[in-house]
């Protein structure tokens, strides 16, 4: 455990910090998974809607620090590839 006054603040903002964290990475995995959803189902409307909903979010986890550009780059590529397949 952390001995002096700043090592004990710097833990508590850690912490914090990884709640906070988990929250909007489940909700940035929770996003991605409805547009999946919606593509199995083959609802091109639903998937669209959903994918579009995805987007800013996967932006604003790159935004955080939470994610890398590349890997948000990567997953909005491959889920409007198979939202296009759908409409397609």
């Amino acid at each position: 455990m952390a001995n002096s006054a700043q090592a004990r603040k710097r833990a508590r903002q850690a912490e914090n910090r990884r709640q906070r964290n988990a929250g909007q990475r489940s909700a940035l995995r929770t996003h991605i998974k409805n547009v999946v959803k919606a593509v199995a189902t083959g609802d091109a409307e639903a998937a669209r809607s959903a994918y579009q909903k995805a987007v800013p979010v996967i932006d604003k986890a790159v935004g955080k620090g939470l994610i890398h550009k590349n890997k948000a780059a990567r997953h909005k590529s491959r889920l409007g590839q198979h939202v296009r397949t759908l409409q397609g």
